[in-house]
């Protein structure tokens, strides 16, 4: 058994009672996990006062860099020692799961499938409703109003961009694969901006994007930036060769024949 009994603490004086319980604690832990778990004794840290950690390292295969933690802890003017809780903790090197993201914020595009749902909360930052009703938030009786009175006037739509979908929306298009600073656009002969493939787009994204729409272009059928481009520009032209191979010009002939056998292995007769 180890005697390290080094003792992490900042702003808290260790109780010595507890810090010399390392016996107290590991057979605590023996009792608890068997001896085959349980490899020396690391440290100890005061967490409060009369409440201190000692640390023993784990030497299950399994759980490489972990470390069993054992809380200890006693009454005021007691002696007595008593454990308080045993877990085991991850140490710096060990492998432990990625960090819980939330079922929406990990979903990505790439994750919708047919059929798939990816529901839009009410609150949603990039949404605004279908009318001019300025930055105030709608509560519960205030968006079914919204709803009846877009569906009367035949607004179609109950929410649309706001300003800060419309901003989002650009920069994630002006930095995506169909902005200028994608390796095919820098290669390009032209922009898109000068292309008769370009379909124009309305609304004030009209200023900065337009439609693919040439078939032989990777862009075809999506947003692109005025100053994107690629090798399907309208204006690329296939210039005809000026060597072409002399030829020779047709000839009737009227003075060779054709000689046509019935029998192919019957002789030529002279004539």
């Amino acid at each position: 058994m180890s005697d390290n009994r080094r003792v992490k603490s900042a702003t808290k004086k260790p109780d010595a009672i507890l810090l010399g319980a390392v016996d107290v604690a590991r057979t605590a832990l023996l009792e608890e996990v068997g001896e085959a778990e349980v490899g020396d004794h690391l440290r100890a840290e005061v967490e409060a006062e009369r409440l201190l950690t000692h640390y023993f390292a784990s030497t299950n295969r399994g759980y490489v860099d972990w470390n069993w933690a054992v809380s200890v802890t006693r009454a005021s003017r007691q002696k007595t020692v008593t454990v308080n809780e045993i877990v085991l903790l991850p140490g710096a090197d060990a492998l432990v799961s990625p960090v819980w993201l939330p079922w929406k914020d990990r979903v990505g595009k790439d994750d919708l499938g047919p059929g798939d749902l990816v529901p839009v909360a009410g609150d949603d930052p990039r949404l605004v409703p279908g009318y001019l009703v300025g930055d105030e938030a709608l509560d519960e009786d205030n968006a079914r109003q919204v709803r009846e009175v877009t569906r009367e006037l035949g607004f179609g739509r109950e929410r649309v961009l706001s300003i800060e979908g419309r901003t989002d929306a650009a920069e994630r298009w002006f930095a995506g694969l169909n902005g200028p600073d994608s390796p095919i656009a820098k290669a390009a002969p032209a922009p898109c901006g000068s292309c008769g493939f370009l379909v124009r787009m309305s609304g004030s994204l009209s200023t900065l994007f337009g439609v693919c729409a040439n078939e032989s272009s990777p862009s075809d059928g999506q947003a692109v930036t005025f100053d994107h481009g690629c090798g399907a520009h309208s204006d690329i032209r296939v210039e005809p060769s000026q060597h072409q191979p002399a030829t020779a010009s047709p000839v009737h002939d009227t003075l060779s024949w054709d000689v046509f056998l019935q029998d192919p292995w019957a002789p030529v007769k002279p004539s």
